[in-house]
């Protein structure tokens, strides 16, 4: 095996006359914690049940450390760590209990078990929690759970289906912490999220849109390769007719709104702070213009606009 532990190529999934992931080609270097960020429905899950063995591809092909998706699911299986978006806890038992029995399943007996399901209990910060049903925990210690059953059995990769869906922003970034520290100690983590706050923390990112794989590569490449220039805030009332206005002036790529104030997108070169002002004049009323840092918001309309996929 080289250095990839996830390949996929000319990947495919058909339902009927549906088409969830079309010709989708990526890879997952070891030891790497890559994202996969898309908006619910676009193909995200779809092409990690693939990798697990779970779908198989209408065409293309798939390798996970190593093995061929289609002939090898139970020997990937036992070497991926799988959290799906839904966790797959026994409400009935305790934490304890649900580590216990999880690393049963795979293979773990005597010592070896109790051994593992206290680093497991450390690692998650449950300690203090294991004797607690899972039904009682609060959906932020419910994924810390998840997450220590699907580490349980020490697996090279690890795969993570929008894990933080429905969490709050401070458990979120707990989770990521905890992410950090697994691929400071060696493990591969493919990551799907439709956060784009998430997707930030990932090495590299992978931006899905109607089953295409739009873009692949670092956070920072993505917003200096996509976007055709600066980005900048403008503060002023109203906003509406500010962007209205915006919209219909040369040289402006993409306008949004960012809270309280404009955020947009001008073509390399055409604009500048006063330039942006002087096209806001006919609005009357005093503009605040500042150059901004690109976000992966603004790389993921572009793409989607312009309708830019990967080959």
């Amino acid at each position: 095996m080289d250095n990839v532990a996830v390949r996929a190529e000319n990947l495919t999934k058909v339902f009927g006359s549906f088409t969830a992931v079309n010709d989708v080609s990526f890879e997952v270097p070891v030891g790497e914690v890559v994202g996969y960020l898309g908006p619910n429905g676009c193909g995200k899950t779809t092409t990690m049940r693939m990798l697990l063995g779970l779908l198989h591809p209408s065409s293309g092909t798939a390798e996970v450390l190593g093995y061929d998706v289609r002939h090898h699911a139970q020997e990937i299986r036992s070497l991926v760590g799988y959290m799906s978006q839904k966790f797959s806890l026994y409400d009935e038992l305790t934490v304890l209990e649900n580590l216990v029995f999880y690393a049963g399943m795979y293979g773990l007996r005597g010592a070896a078990r109790r051994q593992r399901v206290d680093e497991i209990l450390h690692l998650v910060e449950l300690e203090n929690h294991k004797g607690e049903q899972a039904t009682a925990l609060s959906t932020g210690w419910r994924q810390r759970l998840a997450l220590g059953i699907a580490l349980v059995h020490q697996p090279r990769l690890l795969l993570l289906d929008e894990p933080t869906s429905g969490v709050d922003p401070s458990a979120r970034r707990v989770f990521w912490d905890l992410i950090d520290r697994l691929a400071q100690n060696g493990t591969t983590v493919f990551v799907t999220t439709h956060y784009m706050d998430e997707a930030e923390y990932c090495g590299r990112l992978g931006i899905m849109s109607a089953g295409h794989l739009l873009a692949m590569d670092t956070p920072l490449t993505l917003k200096r390769s996509t976007l055709p220039g600066p980005a900048w805030d403008l503060v002023l009332e109203p906003l509406i007719a500010a962007m209205d206005l915006l919209e219909q002036t040369p040289g402006v790529f993409q306008v949004g709104l960012r809270g309280d104030h404009v955020h947009a997108i001008t073509e390399n070169g055409a604009h500048s702070a006063e330039s942006l002002q002087t096209a806001l004049a006919p609005l009357g009323v005093p503009v605040l213009v500042e150059q901004a840092d690109p976000t992966l918001e603004d790389v993921f309309v572009a793409l989607t606009r312009t309708g830019s996929h990967a080959s």
